[in-house]
């Protein structure tokens, strides 16, 4: 073997690429014919080795070592610049590391500025055991930056939760009250909607029942949460035999006669609804404009729009009775059924009668108009909800756009956008990249360079995809120059961007007769090849990035 300095693997990549480009190679091909037509065909010298290897190297960008020379520990320095510093601190417990001592030695060793946002992304990404992820919050409590209170706990008892490590959960609450921090109805949550997420529906019941074993005091509030889980859960008989059990035990106020009748008034169940009415005014709790709202809801979900009627017109009768959310559930059926001129008859009524409209009800309106594509319709009820100062979550904002962007030019979700960004919402990087890939689609260059600079002053990082859609949009419009500045941007930024695109581009520029342009990208290309193996390769030792 003539290259006796190379490793098997490098050896055999080097081969291949031989084989493929062989034309490109004369002068190692000229040594290695005069090396086998020489008298000692089993030797090769060492100056003929060298000048094979520098050539190579030339022509390769690849790092050619010798065995003797690796020095593994750069190399894994050299690996540690890909990964963020969550991806630093989760590496830490690859190396099954045991005990207490050495696990924190080598996460002290980690150059990171920890705080509760990477906390968070730690425990809740990745694919790292209970037990690592109780042993890396017992190192990441001590840091200076980090707030040593029950939020913090929180925090990974949501993410202990997720992934249905009970025990470890209890390990984390015992370690909390001997730190001096008691459990509060949050953290009963936490503990209560774990189970029911998993299907364990008797322990979570059985956590309620023990509750004051874990420091937590069983009283009407902690019951209110308990009711609350089990009913989002749809396990709304339980929670009534729950009910009836702790009624002796604790006195039950409006709050929970509310959630069980909206729990069965989620399903449709009228006759639950109706049942469990009955029972609240038996036992002296007097109905209030949330019991109404839910009553009217389930005769919507049942069908019987009619019997809601009925309701809102003897609660109109009465003397202050009516409220935003009676209104909201009558505009809320007729939009289930279809009957989009009926509830917003209701929401005029609710204006004329001085109660302010939330954002649900106005969410829905939209979200009916978006569905059914009156789309001129939706853009002027967004404007009027941000007219009377109801601000949308960033979610809901996202979702408007999302719809918008499945059909049609992006010119309406842009005005969703810039109405959106002027009242100070909060834009998110989904939607961003939903506008990006719209315009790029469409071939509007200026609204996507102004967008993408308006995205980078929100301070938001471009990734692969933002170049992707970038470059994509200036190839469509015949700007070569500027998508190839792009694309060097990009691989500078160590991002790779797709074959798709890079082959786009390269053919764009030949056939622009921007040869020479299209060689530097190449070479570009190529090098960044090597740098999207060494992730690759990274990767599957484990690392996560």
């Amino acid at each position: 073997m003539f290259l006796r300095g190379l490793s098997t693997n490098t050896f055999r990549y080097t081969s291949i690429l031989i084989s493929h480009h062989s034309s490109s190679f004369p002068i190692a091909f000229s040594t290695l014919d005069s090396s086998q037509n020489s008298t000692n065909k089993n030797q090769f010298t060492t100056d003929d080795e060298s000048r094979v290897l520098s050539q190579l190297a030339d022509i390769f960008p690849i790092s050619i070592h010798k065995p003797n020379t690796v020095n593994k520990q750069s190399e894994i320095t050299a690996a540690d610049d890909f990964l963020p510093p969550e991806d630093k601190l989760r590496g830490v417990f690859l190396q099954k590391l045991r005990g207490r001592a050495a696990i924190h030695r080598a996460l002290n060793g980690v150059d990171v500025e920890l705080n509760d946002d990477i906390l968070a992304k730690v425990v809740n990404r990745g694919n790292i055991c209970g037990e690592s992820m109780v042993a890396f919050f017992d190192w990441a409590i001590e840091q200076p930056n980090m707030s040593r209170n029950i939020d913090a706990y929180h925090i990974l008892l949501k993410a202990l939760g997720r992934r249905k490590f009970f025990e470890h959960m209890m390990v984390v609450l015992k370690d909390m009250r001997c730190k001096g921090l008691n459990p509060n109805p949050d953290t009963f949550s936490i503990f209560m909607d774990s189970y029911l997420r998993a299907h364990l529906v008797s322990k979570a019941t059985k956590f309620f029942l023990e509750s004051e074993k874990y420091g937590l005091e069983c009283n009407a509030e902690t019951l209110n949460v308990a009711l609350k889980c089990l009913s989002q859960r749809s396990h709304v008989g339980i929670a009534c035999k729950l009910f009836d059990k702790m009624r002796d035990k604790v006195q039950h106020d409006c709050t929970a006669y509310n959630i069980i009748i909206g729990g069965w008034s989620k399903l449709g169940r009228v006759a639950e609804v109706e049942k469990f009415l009955k029972v609240m005014v038996d036992d002296g709790v007097e109905p209030d404009c949330v019991t109404y709202s839910y009553v009217i809801e389930s005769f919507g979900r049942a069908g019987r729009v009619d019997d809601a009627v009925k309701i809102f017109t003897y609660l109109d009768e009465k003397d202050n009775e009516l409220t935003p959310e009676v209104y909201n559930a009558m505009i809320f059926n007729f939009i289930a059924n279809d009957d989009i001129d009926e509830a917003l008859k209701y929401y005029k009524m609710m204006l004329s009668s001085r109660f302010e409209p939330n954002v649900d009800t106005y969410v829905r309106i939209i979200s009916y108009f978006l569905k059914t594509r009156r789309v001129s319709d939706a853009i002027e009820m967004f404007d009027e909800m941000l007219g009377r100062g109801v601000t949308p979550s960033t979610g809901t904002v996202t979702q408007f756009i999302e719809t918008l962007c499945s059909y049609g030019p992006p010119h309406a979700a842009l005005m969703i956008y810039k109405n959106a960004r002027k009242a100070g919402c909060k834009i998110s990087i989904t939607a961003y990249k939903l506008l990006l890939m719209r315009l790029s689609r469409f071939g509007k260059c200026g609204m996507l360079l102004s967008l993408w600079n308006e995205m980078q002053e929100s301070g938001y990082d471009s990734d692969m995809k933002v170049y992707e859609y970038i470059i994509n949009g200036l190839c469509n419009t015949g700007r070569l120059e500027s998508a190839n500045l792009v694309m060097e941007e990009c691989i500078g930024k160590g991002l790779f961007p797709g074959r798709i695109i890079c082959s786009k581009l390269k053919n764009k520029l030949m056939e622009s007769n921007k040869v020479e342009m299209a060689y530097k990208l190449f070479l570009k290309l190529r090098s960044a090849r090597v740098n999207e193996n060494a992730q690759r390769y990274w990767r599957a030792k484990g690392w996560h990035f």
